[in-house]
């Protein structure tokens, strides 16, 4: 006999999704369904409004990958008008950017992601001594001597004991499905403190360049930011001197603290092979070493890979082609004019909210109908997953050399072979690779920004086209980059100088999509078919695969416009 649970809300830092899974007689997940619970609507927000504006709204989307919509809709508007951006400009967003995967990825393996796999109340049973020299046998961190477990030992006694757990309540402490020897869990939640501590240093960059974290400021035309080494008034040698001390720290991090956690990790969890889902990829690419427009310049490449077959990457992705890119509402809270079956590209998508229920409070969504707030995106009608293991896996099948050679690592040290990747372990081993990658990427886009100021190129901004007279009377951009969680979509329409159209699809629309007018699944729901779980009523096995995605779905909660006024009344039909 089938049984159906439900864990609402899943995210541990952004709400508004539910998952229902239902189960066989021997609790084995036969079909799952995602549900995102609130309405973004920024689109309607956004219309009427000046184009150089939009950044500044769409930024504020999300509080967690806090730059990405700024730099896609920047992007997006400089597509639409034209406007070339100094190569300053450039390499100052890829460096913010590099900066933000980097910490992101940081926040969510310790943060977000590893009270999956880490017991923190099994950490009271370890011995010190063994914790440190475990610690000191896979990684050189000067934090790992026997004092220093010990006296952390000793605080998360307290800690437990006055039974105010914070950030620890409400877990499955003790579930049959954590592995890991206490010795481990111990050095875990260290690290998960020490993270804690040290993803605040790196997001400075984002301060120094744009002015404030969250919500750093950019700029259409290039970057919002003066650049003069000997002025006080301007960013100059101390500031640079900063960033650089900044990025070698997180190398450092990375290296000495990541890394050895997520194979030390892995280690004892790498039968754990469920949760591959889709088996289709999509990047849209994005680090331009040139223009935007240049794709071929892009340090992560475009590209598709389709049924885990690494053999072929589909090179023709084009998210301006209107037969590529489309999003459908048959299962969506949505409706479209011409019928809710047909998919409709962003350059003619539509926002029109239809809530038909249920109301709370119900047990279960009638998942047979319309059951999410997320749209359903499709790729050449494919559905497709996107974030750090498209990435991964496309550069890998491109032979890209430091993926290659870091993937191998892992697998190696791992002792599993590349059908490891096609799960949850490979989706959160590809989040650790892509951190090391990034982490380069900052020193790589440094180092260009230190060559320009000595050769005595300072711009940072192109204010040709910056006046709407010169702008065309009608005209689209499309802006892409590739936020933490994927690939990241902003479509414009301007006319009349102002905003007759936006659409965005955001990374957690791709993944947390309910199912198309055909029955296929999303990327969540489809991972999570197959997935044996031990009790039901503490679902673990599910928190692990929906976090490996990292689900943010804080795109899906704006309702008001700038003034706190309701702009729309959602009713049941």
């Amino acid at each position: 006999m089938s049984k159906r649970i439900a864990v609402d809300p899943i995210p541990r830092i952004e709400g508004h999704l539910r998952i229902e899974a239902v189960l066989d007689d021997k609790n084995q997940i036969q079909e799952a369904f995602s549900s995102g619970t609130m309405w973004r609507g920024l689109e309607i927000i956004l219309q009427g409004r000046d184009p150089r504006d939009a950044w500044a709204f769409t930024e504020r989307i999300c509080g967690v990958c806090t730059t990405v919509h700024a730099l896609a809709s920047v992007r997006c508007v400089e597509d639409a008008l034209g406007i070339q951006i100094p190569p300053n400009a450039r390499i100052i967003r890829n460096l913010m950017n590099a900066t933000q995967q980097t910490q992101d990825h940081l926040v969510h393996f310790y943060h977000l992601h590893a009270l999956d796999w880490v017991d923190v109340v099994s950490a009271l049973k370890a011995d010190p001594g063994e914790t440190s020299r475990i610690a000191q046998s896979i990684s050189n961190w000067p934090k790992s001597s026997v004092g220093y477990f010990k006296d952390l030992q000793t605080r998360l006694v307290k800690f437990v004991e006055s039974g105010q757990l914070g950030i620890f309540s409400n877990a499955y402490w003790g579930h049959s499905a954590y592995k890991l020897p206490p010795e481990v869990n111990l050095i875990g939640v260290a690290h998960y403190l020490e993270a804690l501590e040290f993803q605040k240093e790196i997001v400075k960059i984002h301060t120094i360049f744009g002015g404030k974290n969250p919500h750093p400021n950019y700029v259409v035309g290039g970057m919002a930011c003066a650049i003069d080494p000997n002025k006080d008034t301007a960013i100059n040698i101390e500031r640079l001197n900063l960033v650089k001390k900044i990025i070698d720290d997180t190398i450092t991090f990375i290296d000495q603290v990541y890394i050895p956690d997520l194979i030390a990790i892995a280690g004892f969890y790498k039968g754990w092979l469920y949760g591959g889902g889709l088996g289709n990829y999509l990047a849209y690419g994005d680090f331009p070493e040139t223009t935007i427009d240049d794709t071929a310049s892009l340090l992560w490449p475009r590209g598709a890979i389709l049924n885990k077959d690494l053999s072929t990457v589909y090179d023709d992705v084009d998210p301006k082609d209107l037969a590529q890119i489309t999003e459908e509402v048959s299962h969506s809270w949505y409706t479209y004019a011409n019928g809710d079956e047909k998919g409709l590209h962003p350059w003619q998508g539509e926002t029109k909210p239809k809530f038909t229920g249920p109301q709370p409070p119900y047990e279960f969504l009638n998942t047979d109908h319309k059951y999410s707030w997320l749209k359903t995106p499709r790729w050449k009608d494919h559905p497709m997953e996107v974030g750090p293991l498209a990435r991964v896996l496309i550069q890998y099948a491109k032979k890209d050399s430091m993926i290659v050679d870091t993937v191998n690592y892992v697998l190696n040290t791992l002792n599993v072979g590349p059908e490891a990747l096609f799960s949850t372990l490979g989706r959160t081993a590809a989040r650790g690779i892509e951190a090391k990658q990034t982490a380069g990427f900052m020193l790589h886009f440094y180092n260009q920004l230190i060559e320009n100021v000595k050769n005595g190129d300072y711009r940072t901004f192109n204010s040709e086209l910056w006046t709407p007279e010169r702008w065309p009377q009608d005209c689209k951009g499309f802006g892409y980059t590739e936020a933490p969680r994927g690939a990241l979509g902003h479509w414009i329409h301007i006319k009349d100088q102002k905003i007759a159209d936006y659409q965005i699809v955001v990374p957690s629309t791709w993944n947390a999509s309910p199912r198309d007018n055909k029955g296929r699944s999303g990327a969540y729901e489809a991972a999570l078919k197959g997935t044996p779980m031990a009790d039901p009523e503490k679902p673990l096995e599910i928190l692990r695969t929906v976090h490996s995605f990292d689900p943010c779905l804080a795109c899906a909660s704006h309702l008001y416009d700038m003034n706190g006024n309701e702009i729309t009344t959602v009713k049941i039909a």
